[in-house]
């Protein structure tokens, strides 16, 4: 007769689920959703009872102000190569031809030096870059600073 019978657990090692049965009974804290508050999401109804016991109704949704607060707009900013085409400020009625010059109104726009200019324009405009007056200024035009 045996006076120590071997453990079955040692010649389970290395097998797949070792004594536990099921592979997903024997894994750290699946078994009970997670460890902690694990779980406790939007949807988590097997712990609610539980987090409202603890917390309140506070513990779900959003409380307070969640907002960071809203950034100013850009201002609103065209360059010279779009007010080049003239043509289309025209047909909108921002701009209308006195002479041999043009009369363009942009009051709410910062004027950008990108593009060149070949007609001569006179722009009302709030704000212009020192490149944009300068090749205005060349085309025989002028910005207007309101």
């Amino acid at each position: 007769m045996k006076t120590h019978k071997r453990k079955k657990r040692s010649r389970l090692r290395g097998s797949k689920t070792a004594f536990w049965g099921a592979r997903k009974k024997h894994k750290k804290s699946g078994q009970r959703g997670g460890k902690g508050m694990a779980g406790t999401g939007k949807r988590a109804d097997q712990k609610k009872t539980l987090i409202l016991k603890l917390y309140g109704n506070k513990y779900f949704g959003k409380q307070g102000i969640t907002s960071k607060g809203t950034k100013p707009d850009k201002e609103d900013r065209i360059n010279l190569k779009s007010i080049n085409n003239i043509e289309g400020f025209i047909k909108s009625g921002l701009a209308k031809k006195s002479g041999d010059k043009y009369e363009l109104n942009l009051e709410n726009y910062k004027i950008l030096g990108d593009g060149d200019v070949d007609k001569k324009i006179i722009i009302k405009a709030r704000a212009a870059s020192e490149s944009a007056k300068e090749k205005v200024k060349r085309a025989g035009g002028d910005i207007i600073l309101e």
